[in-house]
């Protein structure tokens, strides 16, 4: 586990926000809005193969009423890709601890993580409990599990379902054979893919082509690594870390990848959370219900700058 040290009390600096390097030396593509002197802070953390446009619809519907920090996982986006053995969800908590650290090293802190973004915080409460208790205010589960994603189906039943399984695990081992920085593939050839397999009912077609964009530029064998990473994370236990503070759990009705039940399991450990189903929404809820989730966000920031 990376240390994460303590600095003094610095102002929001804008001209900082493109870039930040971590302990190992893996440079993190970084953004920010909102106002430079709200006392309290909002990161917003993206899930597997994708990066920080994933918060686009809900980032411009929160306008100015919060400041934002939102970046690329290693491996993803503009960051650079993950060194041999860093493709884990624990090191993503330690770089998680490190840019709080560094951007956002006072005041209160609301998290906000989609899919392995909402690992990434559940992680960081099993590695950093010190910090999730001092500066945590509030999380927001968004379309996440605690565990057991080893036994994900794809949403098919019986042999199919098992079978989707086994192909996705092949598929991971040939990316992390890969040596390329990004998959050779067009748009035309990843979106009916990503269609199907995270979203809905009748998705926008921007959000299609922008979740396939997201995946095209994410570093192959990183992704590969990382959904090695998702299929071995339990944090369940960990949950137990944010009883008392603000915490909803939001979950697409129609989620192959984790399914409502996954984000039951959550609620559950967590009953004091608030719970959201949304029917016929997929996995990509930032996308698909923009302006329910950032509404939901935006209570959970104001509840928790009240605590």
């Amino acid at each position: 586990m990376r240390s994460v040290k303590q600095r003094d009390a610095v102002s929001w600096d804008p001209s900082r926000q493109h870039r930040f390097v971590t302990g190992d030396g893996t440079a993190l593509h970084v953004e920010t809005s909102g106002p430079a002197d709200s006392e309290l802070t909002l990161v917003l953390v993206h899930g597997w193969t994708q990066d920080h446009r994933t918060w686009d619809g809900v980032v411009s519907r929160l306008g100015d009423s919060v400041r934002t920090l939102r970046y690329d996982l290693r491996g993803h986006g503009g960051s650079a890709p993950a060194k041999p053995g860093t493709a884990t969800i624990a090191t993503l908590a330690d770089d998680l601890a490190e840019l709080i650290g560094d951007r956002v090293p006072n005041g209160p802190i609301v998290l906000a993580g989609h899919s392995m973004g909402g690992m990434t915080i559940m992680e960081l409460s099993r590695r950093h409990p010190d910090l999730v208790a001092r500066r945590v205010a509030g999380v927001a589960f968004v379309a996440t599990s605690s565990g057991e994603m080893d036994r994900i189906t794809l949403g098919l039943p019986g042999i199919a379902g098992s079978g989707a399984a086994r192909f996705e695990r092949r598929l991971a081992k040939l990316l992390a054979k890969n040596r390329r920085d990004a998959l050779p593939l067009p748009l035309s050839v990843v979106r009916p893919g990503a269609r199907l397999l995270v979203f809905g009912r009748r998705p926008q077609r921007a959000d299609v082509d922008s979740v396939a964009e997201q995946l095209l530029c994410a570093h192959p064998a990183s992704v590969a690594g990382f959904q090695d990473a998702i299929s071995r994370h339990d944090c369940r236990v960990t949950l137990a870390a944010l009883q008392g503070k603000p915490v909803i759990v939001l979950a697409g009705e129609r989620d192959r990848l984790c399914p409502p039940p996954h984000a039951k399991v959550i609620a559950d450990e967590l009953p004091e959370a608030e719970f959201v189903r949304y029917p016929g929404a997929g996995h990509m809820l930032p996308q698909e219900r923009a302006q329910e989730v950032s509404d939901r966000i935006a209570a959970l920031v104001r509840r928790a700058a009240r605590v």
